[in-house]
């Protein structure tokens, strides 16, 4: 009845509504808010406070707080994100300069008010992101003043201090890189040869790039701090990895010692001008193990997910790091063209001023229209008598021109000096030589400008991250065997907080443990305080997937069944899945159990018959070291079909040897209950 039923067009309307709203406010966080331009490397926010920054510059820092008030202007956000945003940048150390608390991202302390900090463009700055004459204007979001649409950046800003934005589906991540090598690579883009990029982190640390992917979705970065061995029981950390600070970092590492992970004595904060967390290590802890331990469990290792998204034409794109640079490059050397360009006009326009005001001076033009009564008779003189000397200039005289030489004060001309006119006309000449020399070659000009950033900018930018290729940490391996694991026999619990049942041996919170009952069974189990594996435990130990051990076993199949003797190993296992080792009939009943780490230590047992009539041979020598090693899941060889009492191991002149009952013990010896 449903289908037949007309649809409802306000309905429609209100979800094309839906639609359209959910779309511009997508494309709103994506272009205006998260996402960095690839013309400038930077968010709007950041473009809004830079630009505001230029507009009030006079060489002195600026409160703060007038900044942000300046910015708002612009912003259509509050303060608080203008603040957040500012002191992001300024932290990074490159394109503004601080003075006061603005916090430190290493130690994650947070800046004062922003009417306590003052701040200031940095020299790098006002050179490299800012020129009036090459900088298009658009209307703010209230059209009360005009912000620039992007930057004429001549540096990759985006690469240079990393960005990272969430938006509506669609995250931003591109991390830091150091400053000397985007410009070694920018110089390598523009000649044409080939280079490679890797993140710098201004924590330090050690880094493995393999994964990288130059940036792109789909790589991964590993990153870890920095030790130092002091003494026999101390390490310290230097450097951290990018993405923590020195609280979260001790707060992982005391959370991984309260779960077990690791054991320490002590952990003290040192930091100041430089990082130093120092360690005590708990006694027979071994430094090299420690580190190992902190990289698997705490956040002395991250691995970081880069996401190389920019905003291109409008829409967002995903572009690896070398191609972000190659257009930073690109653009530089355009913009670069542009202001010679102008330049250029501009000193051929001074030069025809100039030459213009010569020849009226020295010719004494001036003199001609003293008689003249209107504008237009002084306008006509004038253009009359500077006709013998216009194959001197380089353009046409226009009228806009005349009227400035009408504007010469004749104090000017009294004392003008017509040798030092040739000379500025001269050093005009020299210049404009020069800008047309660096436009025939733009690309060697381009390297230069690159090479004095170098030169001015890039005493103490040196790479801080080390980059090298790290070791698989394999966390059961490092972790501190710190619990003590209990076994009931009888109920088939194991755990580490059965504390009243027996106490089996020590093993980390990371363990797998692998256990065997008397009914043939076995499964692997997690560490746990209190697991049921199964009743009638005969063997529990530590598992490891690398274990070559060889276990031994005779069984009974079934209540009445025959006798089966095998020899295997285990092979690979699902955790918690149960397994039988037997042929699976129920009440299966193992007489024999042996664990041994050799093929030579095969047990050699005796296999004790019940006594019936007309049975003669009550006892059974067997060697396990006769038969091959199988699988797990073998049924074995058939040792007797009669009733066996007892199977006890037995030494090879067939002495039999002590029974034991000890749960830890490779040698069992079980009696048959029926």
């Amino acid at each position: 009845m449903a289908k037949d039923l007309p649809a409802n067009p306000d309905l429609e309307k209100v979800s094309d509504l839906y639609k359209k709203y959910y779309l511009e406010y997508a494309s709103y966080v994506i272009l205006d808010r998260a996402v960095p331009s690839v013309l400038d490397g930077l968010k709007p926010v950041q473009r809004r406070i830079l630009a505001t920054m230029f507009k009030i510059n006079d060489g002195r820092f600026h409160k703060v707080a007038s900044i942000v008030g300046e910015t708002m202007k612009l912003h259509p956000h509050g303060d608080a994100a203008i603040t957040d945003a500012l002191v992001q940048v300024a932290q990074r150390d490159l394109l503004i300069e601080m003075q006061g608390n603005f916090g430190d991202p290493v130690t994650g302390d947070r800046a004062a008010a922003s009417r306590y900090i003052e701040a200031r463009l940095s020299k790098f700055a006002l050179e490299v992101l800012f020129n009036p004459k090459t900088t298009e204007y658009q209307d703010s979001y209230d059209g009360r003043n005009k912000e620039p649409i992007v930057l004429p950046a001549k540096f990759p800003l985006a690469l240079s201090s990393g960005i990272e934005g969430i938006a509506v589906g669609l995250a931003c991540k591109i991390l830091p890189h150091n400053f000397i090598e985007l410009i070694d690579a920018s110089i390598a883009a523009l000649k044409k040869q080939e280079f490679e990029l890797f993140p710098d982190f201004p924590t330090g640390g050690t880094a493995d790039a393999s994964e990288y992917n130059d940036g792109l979705r789909g790589g991964r970065i590993k990153v870890r701090a920095k030790f130092e061995v002091l003494k026999k029981r101390q390490i310290a950390i230097r450097e951290i990895p990018f993405g923590t600070t020195t609280a979260s970092l001790i707060d992982s590492i005391v959370n991984a010692r309260d779960k077990g992970k690791i054991k320490f004595d002590r952990i003290e904060d040192h930091t100041a001008e430089n990082v130093e967390i120092i360690i005590t290590l708990s006694t027979g802890i071994k430094s090299d193990i420690m580190i190992n331990a902190l990289y698997a469990f705490t956040d002395c290792e991250n691995s970081l997910a880069p996401n190389s998204s920019i905003i291109e034409k409008n829409r967002p794109e995903f572009l690896p790091v070398t191609e972000l640079l190659k257009r930073s490059a690109k653009r530089t050397r355009a913009l670069l063209k542009l202001e010679l360009e102008i330049e250029l006009r501009e000193l051929e326009e001074k030069w025809h001023l100039s030459s213009l005001e010569k020849i009226f001076i020295e010719n004494r033009i001036y003199r001609d229209i003293e008689e003249c009564t209107t504008w237009e008779n002084i306008i006509k003189t004038i253009h009359k008598g500077l006709k013998p000397f216009l194959h001197l200039l380089r353009r046409e005289v226009n009228d806009v021109d005349v009227a400035r030489l009408t504007e010469i004060k004749i104090k000017r001309i009294s004392r003008y000096d017509a040798f030092r006119a040739d000379e500025y006309i001269k050093g005009l000449e020299d210049r404009m030589k020069q800008v047309q020399r660096n436009l025939r070659q733009l690309t060697k000009f381009t390297v230069k400008f690159y090479e004095s950033l170098k030169e001015k900018y890039g005493e103490g930018r040196e790479r801080k991250t080390e980059l090298t290729s790290f070791d698989k940490v394999v966390a059961t391996k490092v972790a501190v065997a710190s619990e003590t694991l209990y076994v009931n026999h009888k109920d088939g619990f194991i755990g580490t907080g059965m504390k009243k049942d027996e106490a089996v041996f020590k093993c980390s919170s990371l363990d797998d443990i692998i256990v065997f009952t008397r009914d043939g069974n076995m499964k692997v189990v997690r560490v746990a305080d209190k697991v049921f594996v199964g009743k009638d435990v005969i063997h529990v130990a530590v598992f490891s997937k690398e274990d070559k051990s060889i276990y031994s076993m005779m069984y009974r199949d079934g209540k009445r069944g025959n006798v089966y003797a095998k020899r295997f190993r285990i092979g690979g296992v699902t955790r918690d899945k149960e397994y039988a080792i037997s042929k699976g009939t129920p009440g299966s009943r193992v007489f024999f159990f042996s664990v041994d780490k050799t093929e030579e230590e095969s047990p050699f047992v005796k296999v004790y018959h019940k006594p019936i009539p007309r049975l003669r041979k009550l006892e059974i020598p067997f060697n396990f070291a006769e038969f091959a090693i199988k699988s797990r899941g073998s049924q074995g060889n058939i040792i007797t079909k009669n009733i066996v009492q007892r199977v006890a191991r037995a030494t090879t002149d067939e002495e039999e040897a002590e029974e034991t009952v000890d749960p830890e013990a490779e040698q069992k010896t079980l009696d048959l209950d029926n």
